[in-house]
């Protein structure tokens, strides 16, 4: 298998430091942005770098999805040298209770700006009525990308203006009117099996495969499979990791098809071709 983990004990705490990390970095980095243009009054974040950014910063291996996500972003934001990054992660309390955070805010050319980050992946489901963003759905149905933007419009990207910031903010020396406001939002989009659907305000770019219903598992018994641990679902697809037939994972799948789990695959066809999908019980 081509992904070697390499942990080591630092500070008394174990980090991450291998090619695992790397190849996590270039997937976030390769994939693209999810608006190209304003979308429900929040302005996107598309600013991509001009070469390939090296990821040798140590993590500990436990950090899950999102937090290593936010590390990956932290580092591209770094490479720039128009940007100073001023706080991130910011915890803002109301009497010792957390309110909510401050995911970046940042200098550029001496403007301040507040970014908020996502990377999500959503299901396009032409069966609920509606736009293409009312379609997404994650893929156990808890999360929409209609609740996420509504939670950044309405929650995340208002805390800036909250008196409980503004202690933050006299530190800095900036007042929250002067800052501009976007989303750092990447997501990869997957779409029926066999189905196409040609997309208008989300990024056809972000389409990384497709979906299907564990009842239509045995249309691709002459396939092979392979299923990533949650952290490695960033990475872009490489023939070079240990494939399973089809015998050898539907015992698995069955087990996560009772207990109503969508796991991300990778998919290998016959002829070569590599894909990512989800299987979803409904």
């Amino acid at each position: 298998m081509f992904l070697k983990k390499n942990i080591r004990i630092f500070n008394g705490s174990m980090t991450e430091l291998s090619e695992d990390l790397q190849a996590q970095f270039s997937g976030f980095s390769n994939t693209p942005h999810l608006f190209k243009s304003p979308i429900n009054g929040l302005k996107p974040y598309t600013e991509t770098p001009n070469r390939t950014i090296i990821f040798n910063i140590e993590i500990n291996p436990r950090i899950r999805l999102g937090l290593r996500v936010e590390r990956f972003v932290s580092e591209e934001l770094k490479q720039n040298p128009e940007i100073k990054i001023l706080i991130e992660n910011y915890q803002v309390k109301e009497n010792k209770h957390t309110i909510g955070e401050l995911d970046c805010l940042l200098l550029k050319k001496e403007t301040p700006i507040h970014l908020e980050i996502q990377f999500k992946y959503y299901l396009i489901d032409p069966n609920i009525d509606g736009s293409e963003i009312d379609q997404c759905t994650g893929p156990m149905r808890r999360d929409t990308l209609n609740k996420k933007l509504a939670k950044l419009k309405n929650k995340q990207l208002p805390l800036l203006y909250a008196k409980e910031t503004k202690p933050l903010l006299d530190e800095l020396n900036l007042s929250a009117n002067n800052f501009d406001q976007y989303i750092y939002f990447k997501a990869q989009l997957f779409v029926p099996f066999g189905i196409t659907i040609k997309l208008k305000e989300l990024n056809p770019d972000c389409v990384y495969g497709f979906y299907f219903n564990y009842l239509e598992l045995p249309k691709f018994k002459d396939c092979k499979f392979y299923k990533p641990r949650k952290t490695d679902w960033l990475l872009d697809v490489s023939p070079h990791v240990n494939w399973l037939t089809y015998e050898k994972i539907l015992p698995q799948l069955k087990i996560y098809e009772a207990e109503e789990y969508a796991p991300l695959l990778w998919l290998k066809y016959p002829n070569g071709e590599l894909t990512k999908c989800f299987v979803v019980p409904w």
